[in-house]
């Protein structure tokens, strides 16, 4: 495959480069239309060719934001691109909500939780200042940012994939600690493949705490 067909508010597979520099063409004034991940690099403006030139073993993503169907090329075939992430792979599944019950058999849920979230692809269980959320391998929650409060995550279990701000961390330790000013950009994705694999983290946050305070810049499942 040497070109690909992204729809509006859709992205490519995150895919790693093999050992040959990868050069992606797309035209000039859709530039200004898309996010990229290259590397460690999540760039969402300001973007040139220069940088939508891909270093070998380098992983790479395009995400349009645009209104139009964007059309990119590709200067070599990048089927054999090791699939990182596809945010598609479970889009036709049928949408069952996890519940409480199955995280309190597996792991060991503190008591004293206040609420649940329960979605098909994370679950949250929220305690008076902090929130502890699980994520569902091969899945990721939605870029996004916040208005009115800073997040902080320490990342317990999974080994996952962290959009902070600007910058994309690959396969996380037990234990790094992130910080998500307002605003910021941000986002865990959880490779494994492995069903029994989530990832865990324990989120904080400082500021007007609200479900509704996000901004879902992509949201690949269309989840709420």
């Amino acid at each position: 495959m040497q070109q690909e067909d992204i729809h509006t508010k859709r992205s490519t597979l995150l895919r790693k480069n093999n050992s040959q520099e990868l050069k992606i063409e797309i035209n000039q004034k859709n530039l200004e239309d898309i996010f990229l991940i290259n590397g460690s690099h999540f760039i969402t403006e300001g973007i040139l060719n220069s940088d939508l030139i891909i270093k070998p073993k380098t992983c790479y993503m395009i995400i349009n934001n645009g209104k139009t169907l964007l059309n990119i090329h590709y200067n070599q075939d990048i089927s054999n691109h090791k699939i990182m992430y596809d945010p598609y792979k479970y889009e036709s599944l049928q949408r069952i909500y996890f519940k409480p019950e199955m995280f309190e058999e597996r792991y060991n849920i503190p008591e004293g939780y206040i609420d649940t979230l329960p979605k098909w692809y994370s679950f949250k269980f929220t305690y008076p200042d902090y929130n502890l959320i699980f994520i569902r391998p091969e899945f990721g929650l939605s870029i996004q940012t916040h208005k009115f409060r800073n997040e902080s995550w320490e990342i317990l279990e999974g080994k996952p994939i962290i959009i902070n701000g600007d910058k994309v961390y690959y396969y996380v330790e037990t234990g790094q600690l992130f910080q998500n000013p307002i605003n910021t950009y941000h986002s865990i994705i959880n490779p494994n493949k492995d069903h029994n694999k989530f990832v865990v983290i324990k989120e904080r946050w400082n500021g007007k705490f609200d479900e509704n305070d996000i901004d879902r810049v992509f949201n690949p499942n269309y989840y709420e």
